[in-house]
């Protein structure tokens, strides 16, 4: 059922012209079309001609472009052609409604034949009785290993790790080492060092592969490893681990449990996920979007949008409540009502400028005590200097458009106040989130919103009404 994962997609049948990637690289309409007609009609040995020998990453894609309904179909069709595999690279939506259309047995089959750390992605998201259903199924072995890591908490390293992985007894050498490597049946396909372990199965240390194979056969293994500087606890957050990865340039990290004893292996391919998966998370948070995929529907979109939403809602009303302070003021001179979201709009995106930059630095750690008050400084700094080059522009155009040079100045005055406002608050509020444990990219821009808002509006109304003397 597996497939190389370096096999390229497989080309069209002879007898059918149709390409199989458009000139962007993604799936042609014409053979998603063909895959769809023939799923349609029941037609196995055609579904099995176009898309049989797709590379996972492919029949992901096609799996998402079928409709809903015809998605188990084409799993079915497939047979043991369909790589589930291609079930880690979907939307969450699209793989657990598939899994749970599709037999327990048949999904446990295939999921049996991943490498641990794909078969957890898999059942992770499941609920427990369609997880058990499946667990139940399959091999006690493998039962074992896929329930101790499903026992760890949600995006955990220990969720992420593969549980295949080589480990020697440290009175081994080279020889006795190679040999196990040749004649063991149940071993990882890839791997690219061997740990030496103690007889309670903690980790002594690390032999590369390379180091290995250029060793003579009688060294021992103990003469070879080194010590592990970089390890990984199984309970520890994934985003941590996938940090060290990025700091010390790791490709593989070995994972302990409470204990210390070794118990998988977390690889660059699993950390390169979880930082796509941070990064996914933290872009929607700011944009007050939930857990939301391409493939949901407008309800579960609705639903994942709306709550922010509504607290924007009642934000909104108090900034407008600033601007009835001011009614009489805008009745008098009908201009200021045309440039209000000018100064709203430029506050906001200031705002947003230095919220997106402060956020990030929180989640990646490069914000602490040490440098906060210079990100403060500097940020202030960026609003004022901006401030001032967009307040030359937009109160020149204001006092030419009216006419009138002291509308100009007033308009100048308050973006340069909004824009420092701005500024500080893209710094201060998720400092402050932060400090008070509250996820920043999720609250922030609201909050941001509101201040630049409420500020913007009453600098420039207020500095209207004292200049021209309206009240």
């Amino acid at each position: 059922m597996a497939e190389d994962p370096g096999a390229p997609a497989a080309a069209p049948p002879p007898d059918d012209d149709r390409p199989i990637r458009d000139e962007d690289g993604h799936l042609s309409a014409d053979f998603v079309d063909a895959v769809h007609a023939a799923v349609e009609a029941g037609d196995r040995p055609r579904v099995v001609a176009l898309a049989g020998d797709l590379h996972a990453a492919d029949t992901a894609a096609l799996l998402e472009a079928l409709p809903a309904e015809l998605r188990s179909d084409f799993a079915k069709l497939l047979g043991d052609d369909f790589d589930f595999a291609a079930l880690t690279e979907v939307d969450e939506s699209v793989r657990v409604q598939l899994v749970e259309d599709l037999p327990a047995d048949t999904v446990a089959e295939g999921v049996a034949e991943l490498d641990s750390d794909d078969a957890v992605y898999i059942l992770e998201d499941l609920d427990d009785d369609d997880r058990e259903k499946i667990l139940a199924e399959m091999p006690v072995v493998d039962r074992i290993a896929l329930k101790r890591s499903l026992d760890y908490p949600e995006e955990s390293a220990g969720r992420r790790m593969r549980s295949e992985f080589i480990a020697v007894p440290q009175f081994w050498n080279v020889g006795q080492t190679i040999d196990h490597l040749r004649e063991a049946h149940e071993l990882p396909d890839d791997f690219n060092e061997v740990f030496v372990v103690d007889p309670a199965f903690k980790l002594l240390g690390t032999v590369p592969l390379s180091q290995l194979l250029r060793s003579q056969r009688l060294r021992p293994m103990v003469e070879l490893m080194t010590e592990t500087r970089h390890v990984v606890h199984a309970t520890e957050n994934q985003e941590e681990a996938a940090r060290r990865f990025e700091r010390y340039n790791l490709i593989s990290a070995p994972v302990l449990d409470e204990e210390d004893r070794l118990v998988g292996v977390l690889t660059i391919d699993d950390v390169v996920d979880v930082i796509q998966e941070e990064v996914d998370e933290d872009i929607k948070r700011l944009a007050g979007v939930g857990d939301e995929d391409l493939s949901d529907t407008v309800l579960t979109s609705s639903r994942s949008r709306l709550p922010w939403l509504v607290v924007n809602s009642f934000t909104a009303i108090l900034a407008a409540s600033v601007i009835g302070l001011f009614d009489g003021t805008i009745a008098q001179m009908v201009a200021l009502a045309a440039l209000m979201p000018i100064v709203a709009s430029m506050g906001g995106n200031t705002g947003t400028q230095a919220m997106t930059v402060t956020v990030r630095a929180i989640a990646t750690r490069e914000l602490g005590r040490r440098n906060t008050w210079r990100i403060i400084r500097r940020e202030a700094a960026v609003g004022f200097l901006n401030g001032l080059v967009v307040a030359a522009l937009v109160g020149a155009a204001a006092g030419w458009w009216f006419a009138d040079i002291d509308l100009g100045v007033v308009i100048a005055v308050a973006l340069v106040v909004n824009m420092l406002v701005a500024g500080l608050a893209g710094v201060l509020v998720p400092l402050t989130l932060n400090r008070f444990k509250v996820d920043p990219a999720v609250a922030s821009a609201v909050f941001v919103t509101t201040v630049t808002d409420i500020i913007g509006f009453s600098a420039f109304l207020g500095l209207a009404t004292w200049w021209f003397g309206l009240l």
